[in-house]
């Protein structure tokens, strides 16, 4: 039961960061899913790959998506 709740909130995690207009927090919003999904490993029994995911999917991703969101220029919408 527990593997559903997680699940649903890594697509929520996903959902919210596609429709999200700020970049930074889009990169933010990025790391549930891969936190998410971190868990969902570790509870399918793969600790190792539960690792690598919660390196890459929960830190790094999100981490160069902020830097290069915070190195490209923000245009305002004039409406």
């Amino acid at each position: 039961m527990i593997e559903y709740i997680i699940m649903f909130i890594a697509v929520l995690g996903c959902i919210l960061t596609i429709v999200q207009r700020d970049l930074l927090k889009a990169a933010i919003l990025s790391g549930i899913t891969g936190i998410c999904v971190t868990i969902l490993f570790q509870i399918l029994l793969a600790p190792d790959v539960a690792l690598t995911q919660a390196i890459v999917g929960s830190a790094i991703v999100p981490v160069f998506l902020a830097l290069a969101a915070y190195k490209t220029q923000r245009m305002e919408d004039d409406d």
